[in-house]
């Protein structure tokens, strides 16, 4: 191979590569992080994990993306490692799928059907219309990454027949075929499979490149089977990243996927060469067909976790032998378990690589925080007719837990703004990161207005009965206002958040008439400086809620409607 060859070779090693990752990036976009909401709800036996790992990675077309995330549930809590075994095991089998569809390259034929089956006829068409797709898509985002899926399958395809091309000229080569040769032997071929894999972290493109070989002819199967042995170990590279700096149990999960995939790997190549040692299995000196390293790669998986599966919590066993125990981390961590609610907990940064999902968990906490903020106004409301201490202490600790929102989802909310979003989901980002700090200052103003009645209720005074008819009407319309707010962020509804303004300003048009009256009946002596100074207090705290549940909607209307 001259110069020139070489180039090839590398130019289109490249174009794979920037083909399979922005077709992998994009399906991942796509999915708008629901897929990794499956993952954590639906794995609750190891059966359920198994099929889901199987089904997410297939459409996601990434094991090593599955993995991250399986770590990531269970450095945060939300999923048992007992459940994570299932997840691993079905993304080994969904990584698979890659593999057949890169054998497409292998198809030829005289016939029209079949030349059309072809990728060198069918990627410049997916190439058009994605490419068309991205330049009228405009704002529309959905079709856009349609666009870069297709786009990205074509560069992938044209990618792989490039390097196949540059490689051809060497299966007469002695040289290069002596080095294939040398990877024949099984200990020489599993580490080369491995570090390949390592280096690019994607078992599915390492094994792409494995098939660009075959098409050379130079590949036989006795150099195949040992490299795609390897493929599986040096997938596991990027779990075990991505566990660094994390909990125990983070890092467990990464061992189980390295323990699976090499016990699987060294026991099943001696098993297979033991029996090759007396049968002598003719087809390990054929050439490798592009379909036959796909059946390879997917027989070793399926049968890899048949055998396994019943053996998952020895695994589990393994893993925590191999990583050991921490008492003083663990009792840490259960301390931070007791004072985080789980859906901070949650917002764990391994999830940061999906900042799809992460936005979600985003989301998920900050309904959590509106829902407490409004709970907490509504019982602040309540005491002028049902006071109690237990009710005025609940009040003022979920602000304090409103405030541990706030810093936890603010800090998060930063993070994932540095990250490549979708304009849909920028504009969620948005909301939240405006919202958030409203919730905290509705939760504080519960607080005063529950401690403005407890000093009312400890002095033992008691406003007129003209007053309490005052605010049971401002309370009405105050709980109406932080309703509807909420409901619109809930939903991100605009026609909902529309509605807040016009209450907002027949809110501070009733306050201004009560303290008028107020006045008035202290003018009379029907009512005390004291109780004037806490219904100021009040009517003043209902006027701020009012003005933050303004903001929330104006918000919320401003950049949806941008």
């Amino acid at each position: 191979m001259d110069i020139f060859g070489v180039l090839n070779m590398l130019g289109g090693l490249a174009l794979f590569l920037f083909g399979m990752n922005t077709m992998g990036e994009s399906l991942t976009k796509l999915s708008g992080g629901k897929l990794e909401g499956l993952l954590e709800r639906l794995t609750s036996t190891k059966i359920k994990g198994l099929l889901l790992g199987a089904l997410v990675t297939a459409i996601i077309q990434s094991s090593s993306a599955t993995t991250v995330m399986v770590v990531g549930f269970v450095n945060s809590g939300i999923m048992e490692l007992s459940r994570a075994v299932g997840v691993i095991m079905g993304a080994n089998i969904g990584t698979t799928v890659t593999s057949w569809i890169l054998s497409l390259m292998g198809i030829s034929g005289d016939n029209v059907f079949v030349r059309l089956l072809e990728p060198s006829s069918f990627s410049p068409i997916l190439a058009a219309i994605g490419i068309i797709l991205i330049m009228t898509a405009n704002s529309n985002e959905k079709k856009k990454t349609i666009g870069n899926i297709l786009l990205g399958f074509a560069v992938l395809m044209f990618g792989m027949s490039t390097m196949s091309g540059a490689v051809k000229p060497l299966a007469s080569n002695t040289t290069f075929t002596g080095i294939l040769t040398m990877f024949s032997n099984p200990f020489l071929g599993l580490v080369a499979g491995a570090v390949l894999t390592a280096v690019i972290q994607s078992s599915s493109a390492s094994i792409g490149i494995l098939q660009s070989l075959c098409l050379s002819g130079a590949l036989e199967y006795k150099t195949a089977i040992p490299i795609i042995m390897g493929q599986n170990i040096g997938t596991c590279i990027t779990a075990i990243i991505s566990s660094v700096g994390a909990g125990k149990n983070a890092k467990k999960a990464s061992m189980i996927h390295l323990y699976f995939n090499l016990i699987g790997s060294v026991v099943f190549m001696i098993v297979f060469y033991t029996i090759n040692a007396f049968v002598h299995f003719e087809f390990l000196d054929r050439a490798a067909s592009v379909f036959g390293i796909a059946l390879i790669h997917t027989l070793f998986n399926v049968l890899c976790t048949i055998c396994m599966f019943p053996f998952a919590n020895g695994l589990v066993k393994l893993a925590s032998l191999s990583i050991g125990k921490d008492e003083e981390k663990i009792s840490e961590i259960q301390q931070e378990r007791e004072v985080l609610p789980n859906e901070l907990l949650a917002l764990d940064e391994l999830f940061l690589r999906e900042p799809a999902y992460a936005l979600e968990l985003s989301k998920k906490a900050a309904n959590r925080m509106a829902d407490d903020a409004k709970e907490s106004l509504f019982l602040a409301l309540g005491l002028c007719t049902d006071y109690t201490k237990e009710k005025v202490r609940q009040i003022e600790d979920n602000e304090a837990r409103a405030e541990k929102y706030g810093d936890v989802i603010g800090s998060y909310l930063v993070k994932i703004s540095a990250k490549n979003l979708p304009v849909s989901h920028s504009r969620t980002l948005s909301v939240l990161i405006q919202s958030i700090s409203d919730f905290e200052r509705i939760a504080h103003h519960a607080t005063t207005i529950a401690q403005s009645i407890e000093t009312m209720q400890e002095k033992g005074e008691h406003f007129s009965k003209k007053a309490q008819r005052d605010i049971e009407e401002l309370t009405d319309k105050v709980q109406v206002l932080v309703d509807i707010s909420v409901s619109s962020f809930l939903e991100e509804d605009v026609q909902t958040a529309l509605l807040v303004k016009p209450l907002e300003e027949e809110l501070n048009r009733m306050d201004k008439k009560v303290r008028r009256g107020h006045i008035k009946r202290v003018q009379k002596g029907k009512c005390t400086i004291k109780l004037g100074i806490i219904l100021e207090d009040i009517i003043t705290s209902f006027e701020r809620v009012a003005s933050h549940c303004s903001n929330i909607a104006d918000s919320l209307i401003e950049i949806m409607e941008e």
